[in-house]
């Protein structure tokens, strides 16, 4: 439906620059974008194209792109024109066109009704968009009148086409709420009516979801529409007869996924622990699915299993603090948590026979910190109930932790290992944190397991078995003082009768070692028990981490008892440093844990691009400065004469102009390899060891450095070709002559990075973190970077704020560094204040709700920081920020009083020069948000 003369928002889009944003050209510049295979031009038609979808032009040609006779394509940027003109600059649109727009977009959704499924979505979308804008005033019961309109019999569309596009129309609508840019003041308003709306929505999906003459496509829909109402935090008891009719979904294999969708997200709305009585009703239905998993186990059907786990481990973590007090229920919610038991323990090896364990182990954090958060007499009751389930749970992680048959693990996948390695850390984790609940008692228990294993002449035990148990006990004294374990010593006297057949097994062993050096320091006498196996392992390149990190542990702890193994300590590594046994450790990889904030406990997770080498001679520099002087240079002189002969051949060559030889090489490499990640990946490793070491020698090649970069990372986006710019930033940036080439490298990388965040950037946690570390270098090193006007300043704030909100702590602590830099700049860089004042409320709402609960207390201290950055840089606008904020039910906790809200804010703008007073008054307030302030759990926090 074509509209010349009264386009709405035409009048009022201010004086933009006329380009020639007609439908033809729009058509070309979409052609270009989907079909030219040159990149620069794809790039120069994407940047016209969003300049067009922003003009006043859009509402013009955006209804013609519309018509019948266009591709999809075509048709889809023209919805997502409307849908930008009406989200971004509803204000340019007079009052008296807000009928007519609305109508249109109804003609239109009703025709695509029947035609491409992407276009009615953006459709949907934009008048999702205009709802919300009119809400509640100029359009009071916005979605009755949707269900009116397309309930309506005299539309040309069938019934199906209408229920489905109607559907569509009220599923997008609180997801368009949820992103929305509608002011803090408005929004709460939105959010009033649409709760009020809800009336008008479930009833008609209750209707369609249980009646059988519903086809499946629209009973699937239903619950997609379900799924996202319930996100804006719906009454859980409004909910029920809607999540019981998903229940029985469950049955049906087709509606199977949406089904587990719906019910995980209602039963995890943060406000749905308040609905008590229907959460208890919730646990037999839950309970109800036990056949229908075990069938599922049985059959190898991992979907079925892995849906029904989420749907007992949402229920189990998000509200094990309530159902546990219901005292007088204890024995049904113990029945779902051997459920979860059942899910943890699920036959197989992760992850390649089953995918479901590992999403169970953040309840058995959450169900012990509720535990251990009770007053002592409730404490002592549970803990009765719950110590020999935890008992279990250590005896069914060990086992999950096991190793398959060297047969069968010689089969599996590089990336089906690394998962599996990354998995046992989580266990390790797990294991880790079970201590506090049973404490030395873990100990002896995994101690006599190991003792009968190894003692046993009855049967042959399996390298797999004692492997898992000695990583459990390693897993606890890696971070636990085992210094007074009465078990300790038996486990060191048991060490050397492990038959080590295999090299994972003497890896475990090593670490072992490694963990208990602190130990060995204060009983010296056990030292020559162990040192032997160390020594013997150091010269086997298998072996070559863990050997190595064990041997640096010991040299540095029991430093000063190893006089008498010197010479063989010695001998043995300059040995295996001539023979060049050990190379390079392997980049580090990015693993993500249970519980945010719970560093891994495994030495493999090393420093990225440390050698090995290194390692032995920090070991050995530990060793011999416990020595006499004279026994410190004879060893030196050994051990450092090689190498000062090599150091005397590199000074001889010029290193940059071999450098720049072999860029031309990596280039022609590069050609052919580009879309080859692990290309990418050591290419970059090059570069930074050259950075780092040539530093302002390696000048000469900074501009061909950036384009290259520039080229890696616009194909294929990896961390290490941001953390590669952060070191040119560091290094060049302040230098006139390189600013530019660096300048322009900083934007590509940073748009590049934005359009991965519009695009979902939860699968690149670590991206995240090395961009946010970018963005922070560049304003230490050089905020004239801000001041570029092709920087979107705003953007960059906005996927910031969004990165605070990652489980990963590592991505978080980065967000908040950028924060602490960019705040202290308010002043001095001009977009950098527009931007905080017109979106710093935003920062404060995702620092109070991380504080509120949502983030792991190890954070705290850095959005403390973020907190006194604000308080110092931008008193004024925090002061009104707060209060406002603060004020909100509920926020950012509902185990908050007023008073105690009111308290917070007093005594965070009354400081504004001690640090570590801010740090203690918010660790003092997130005790509070959790209900653990006073707690014996919190006495050493």
């Amino acid at each position: 439906m074509e509209r010349r003369e009264e386009q709405p928002g035409a009048a009022g889009a201010g004086a933009a620059p006329a380009l020639d944003f007609t439908v033809e050209n729009v058509e070309k510049a979409l052609h270009q974008l989907y079909y030219d295979p040159n990149i620069e031009n794809k790039n120069l038609a994407q940047k016209w194209l969003m300049q067009a979808q922003v003009s006043p032009q859009a509402w013009h040609f955006s209804w013609q792109l519309l018509q019948p006779n266009k591709v999809p394509e075509i048709q889809y940027f023209g919805a997502s024109a409307l849908h930008i003109k009406i989200s971004r600059y509803w204000s340019d649109i007079p009052t008296d066109q807000y009928e007519s727009l609305k109508a249109q977009l109804f003609t239109q959704i009703t025709r695509f009704a029947s035609g491409s499924k992407i276009v009615l979505t953006r459709l949907c979308v934009a008048l999702a968009s205009l709802a919300l804008s009119m809400m509640p005033d100029a359009w009071p019961c916005a979605v009755a009148d949707m269900v009116r309109l397309f309930q309506a019999e005299d539309s040309p569309v069938d019934g199906q086409g209408r229920c489905l596009a109607l559907l569509e129309l009220l599923t997008v609508l609180p997801e368009e709420f949820q992103t929305s840019r509608l002011p803090q003041y408005r929004k709460s308003l939105v959010r009033a009516s649409l709760a009020v709306e809800c009336g008008a929505v479930f009833p008609l999906l209750e209707q369609l979801l249980q009646q059988p003459s519903s086809p499946s496509c629209v009973r699937q829909k239903v619950l997609k529409c379900f799924s996202s109402w319930v996100q804006l935090e719906v009454p859980l008891q409004d909910c029920e007869a809607l999540i019981q009719a998903a229940f029985a979904a469950l049955q049906d294999s087709e509606l199977f996924d949406s089904s587990v969708e719906a019910i995980v997200n209602a039963i995890s709305q943060p406000d749905a622990q308040r609905y008590v009585n229907t959460l208890l009703k919730l646990i037999p239905l839950v309970l109800g699915l036990q056949d229908q998993l075990r069938q599922a186990v049985q059959n190898g059907d991992m979907e079925t299993s892995h849906g029904i786990c989420r749907i007992a481990v949402a229920l189990g973590e998000n509200h094990s603090r309530a159902l546990l007090d219901q005292v007088e229920h204890w024995q049904s919610f113990l029945a779902l948590v051997n459920m979860i038991m059942f899910c943890t323990g699920i036959p197989g090896h992760f992850p390649v026979n089953e995918t479901t364990s590992s999403l169970t182990l953040t309840f058995w954090y959450t169900l012990q910190d509720d535990i251990l958060s009770f007053e002592a007499e409730k404490q002592a009751v549970y803990q009765q109930v719950y110590r020999p389930v935890y008992f279990q749970l250590v005896d069914v992680l060990l086992h999950k932790a096991q190793f398959p048959s060297d047969e069968e693990y010689g089969f599996w996948s590089s990336d089906e290992k690394e998962q599996f390695r990354i998995y046992r850390v989580d266990i390790s984790d797990t294991l880790m944190y079970v201590y506090e609940m049973l404490g030395a008692e873990l100990l002896s228990n995994l101690y006599d397991k190991l003792g009968r294993l190894l003692t046993s002449s009855e049967e042959p035990y399996s390298w797999q078995h004692t492997e898992a148990l000695l990583y459990g006990f390693q897993s606890i004294a890696e971070t636990i003082d085992v210094n007074y374990s009465d078990v300790v010593p038996g486990l060191i006297g048991l060490i050397p009768r492990i038959s080590i057949s295999n090299v994972q097994l003497a890896d475990t062993v090593m670490f072992t070692i490694g963990a208990l050096s602190e130990w060995l320091a204060d009983h010296p006498v056990m030292i020559n028990s162990v040192l032997p196996l160390v020594l013997h392992a150091l010269g086997n390149p298998e072996l070559s981490i863990s050997s190595v990190s064990t041997l640096k542990k010991i040299c540095r702890e029991c430093k000063y008892d190893l006089p008498p193994y010197a010479a063989n300590i010695v001998a043995v590594s300059q040995d295996v440093l001539m023979k060049q046994i050990h190379k390079n450790l392997p980049q580090e990889v990015h693993s993500s844990h249970p519980q945010p904030g719970v560093s891994g406990t495994d030495p493999r997770c090393s420093a990225p691009q440390t050698s090995q080498c290194m390692w032995l001679m920090q070991a050995l520099g530990f060793l011999l400065s416990a020595l006499q002087v004279e026994e410190i240079l004879k060893n030196l002189h050994s051990l450092i004469s090689p190498y000062i002969q090599q150091l005397e051949k590199l000074a001889e060559e010029i290193v940059v102009v071999v450098l720049q030889q072999v860029f031309q090489l990596i280039q022609k490499v590069l050609s052919k390899w580009l879309n080859d990640a692990q290309v990418v990946e050591a290419v970059c490793a090059i570069f930074e060891k050259s950075v780092k070491t040539l530093l302002d020698d390696f000048a000469p090649m900074v501009p061909q450095l950036c384009e290259m970069l520039g080229r890696m990372y616009s194909t294929i986006p990896q961390a290490s070709a941001l953390d590669l710019t952060r070191q040119l930033v560091h290094i060049f940036a302040h230098e006139p002559a390189h600013f530019p080439p660096i300048e322009a490298l900083f934007l590509l990388v940073t748009s590049v990075t934005l359009t991965l965040f519009h695009q979902g950037p939860r699968d690149h946690p670590d991206i995240v973190d090395s961009f946010m570390q970018l963005l922070a270098q560049a304003l230490k090193r050089k905020p004239d970077l801000f001041l570029c006007e092709r920087l979107d300043v705003k953007a960059v704030f906005q996927c910031a704020v969004l990165a605070l909100k990652f489980p990963e702590a590592p991505t978080v602590k980065a967000s908040c560094g950028f924060f602490t830099e960019l705040l202290p700049r308010c002043g001095e860089v001009e977009p950098v204040g527009k931007v905080v004042q017109e979106d710093g409320r935003m920062l404060l709402i995702a620092v109070l709700e991380a504080i509120g609960g949502q983030a792991s207390r190890s954070l705290m201290d850095c959005f403390a920081d973020i907190l006194f950055a604000l308080n110092k840089h931008c008193f004024s606008l925090l002061s009104v920020w707060i209060k406002e904020a603060l004020q909100s039910p509920g926020f950012p906790s509902a185990r908050l009083s007023p008073e105690q809200k009111d308290t917070f804010s007093q005594q965070i703008l009354r400081e504004r020069v001690n640090k570590r007073r801010v740090k203690e008054m918010v660790k003092e307030f997130t005790l509070l948000c959790r209900g653990l302030h006073g707690t014996d759990y919190t006495a050493d926090y």
